[in-house]
């Protein structure tokens, strides 16, 4: 760095993955709405399989689809 100072990793924060504590259904319940404000229609969300990196992060597939819902 510039000023001679080097910044240093947190190791541990790398390695408590917090994206375990949070539930899949939450994910696909934010994501609906956010893409059903973005788009104006109700859309829903469906999460794949999760996979949790060592480094904080996660892989998953995300589906995203139009919700059908009749008219009554």
């Amino acid at each position: 760095m510039a000023d001679g100072q080097e910044k240093t990793i947190d190791v541990d924060k790398l390695l408590k993955n917090k994206l375990k504590a949070v539930s899949v259904g939450s994910l696909e319940n934010a994501i609906s709405k956010v893409v059903s404000e973005m788009v104006g229609e109700d859309y829903k969300c469906t999460i794949g399989e999760v996979k949790y990196t060592l480094f904080s992060g996660a892989d998953f597939h995300v589906k995203i689809e139009l919700s059908y819902t009749p008219e009554k």
